[in-house]
């Protein structure tokens, strides 16, 4: 399913591909953990869907812990 959100880091309004269901977001939307209704998506898309942060935005502000 795409995904729609605004960066609140850069303001750019970023579209990605994610392999979520309408119901799983729709559960999320309503209150429940995200990781408890998408354990299969990867945290760096968890992190897009909730705050429309992208992977390469995180690891621009934050660094890259991937070698730690």
């Amino acid at each position: 399913m795409k995904i729609t959100r605004k960066s609140p880091f850069s303001g750019r309004v970023h579209t990605m591909e994610i392999d979520v269901t309408q119901e799983q977001l729709e559960a999320w939307e309503r209150g429940a953990l995200i990781q408890n209704v998408m354990p299969d998506v990867n945290p760096a898309h968890r992190e897009f869907i909730m705050t429309g942060i992208t992977p390469e935005e995180w690891d621009a502000t934050f660094g890259d812990d991937s070698d730690d």
